[in-house]
């Protein structure tokens, strides 16, 4: 009798868990976007990791107040918190869906680790009082809006693609020097695009040589403007990159993973044709980017998946329209 009166109850505060932490991590969110300590606080640790860990400490805590929480709770709790937060965040428009795929992981990771630490607190001798939990959930906030404060570091990513297409190095190089608009049905649809991030258009040149300038064009208004610094025909071509930041829509792209912006450029491009014994050119497209975060690891993998993503894109339609001049 006294197991059945104590599962309702046991439910109660695995519900109320669950919101607490929720609470919590859209207040962090919303102090951000709205005042306190301003949006550059959501490209810091204290808000990716340590922010989602108090979350689920604050959850599986909740969660034993009656009895502890059982083992798989105290990760099946924090994975729920950090799920239903970034869902309301996409819903209420504070973060778009690029930037909490990207934050999605590490904050997993975080909310987990958490999890965990509330789930023994709760099974040893020392029980987390309000007044330390207090304590701990104002943590997150102090660091984070410390860090902005210090200079991020920068670390330059190559990204390096490669196709090999059954075409002459003549057709080849003029397929690459000007890419003609690009019609929909020429790119199947990437996972980057499914989260956001806008299709190639086309790319034009104002003159051949050093010194000629390429738009790269993007859907909703994203351009690059790229400045030819070697032009060696049927073999090199390499560009300077620099994003139109002026004329790109603020909402093209969220302002974290804005090109051209405090945390992440992409520098410059080259397009490098190999022959091969066969006839056939091994096209080599390598970019580099400048990532500014505290925390370029794991950024970098990002970075380089969608730039991987972008470039094979690329690498694609020009070996079609190639194999089909």
């Amino acid at each position: 009798m006294t197991t059945t009166q104590a599962d309702p109850l046991n439910m109660r505060y695995l519900v109320e868990g669950l919101a607490l932490g929720v609470s919590y991590g859209l207040l962090f969110r919303l102090l951000a976007h709205f005042s306190w300590p301003g949006p550059s606080v959501v490209m810091s640790i204290g808000f990716l990791f340590l922010g989602p860990m108090v979350m689920g400490i604050l959850a599986v805590r909740r969660a034993s107040v009656a009895t502890p929480a059982p083992v798989w709770m105290w990760f099946a709790l924090p994975i729920g918190t950090v799920f239903l937060a970034m869902l309301a965040a996409i819903l209420l428009y504070l973060e778009g869906t690029i930037c909490v795929v990207f934050a999605f992981p590490i904050a997993l990771v975080g909310a987990i680790l958490g999890g965990v630490i509330g789930g023994l607190a709760s099974r040893s001798h020392y029980r987390i009082n309000r007044g330390t939990t207090a304590c701990i959930a104002v943590i997150p906030f102090l660091i984070a809006s410390a860090e902005p404060g210090f200079t991020a570091p920068t670390h330059i990513r190559t990204v390096a693609s490669e196709i090999r297409i059954h075409a002459s190095p003549e057709i080849v190089w003029n397929n690459i020097e000007r890419v003609p608009a690009i019609s929909p049905s020429e790119l199947h649809t990437t996972w980057a695009q499914r989260i956001g991030f806008p299709r190639p258009v086309e790319a034009t040149l104002s003159y051949q040589g050093i010194g000629g300038v390429r738009h790269a064009s993007f859907e909703r208004g994203l351009t690059f403007i790229e400045t030819v610094t070697a032009w060696e025909p049927k073999h090199r071509l390499a560009f300077g990159i620099k994003a139109d930041t002026a004329h790109i829509p603020p909402t093209t792209l969220d302002e974290h993973v804005t090109i051209g912006g405090r945390y992440f450029d992409v520098l410059d491009g080259e397009y490098l044709l190999e022959p091969l014994p066969n006839g056939d050119v091994l096209l080599h497209l390598t970019s580099h980017q400048r990532l500014s975060t505290d925390f370029n690891g794991y950024a970098g993998l990002w970075s380089d998946a969608v730039m991987q993503n972008l470039q094979s894109s690329i690498l694609e339609v020009i070996q079609h329209r190639c194999e089909h001049a």
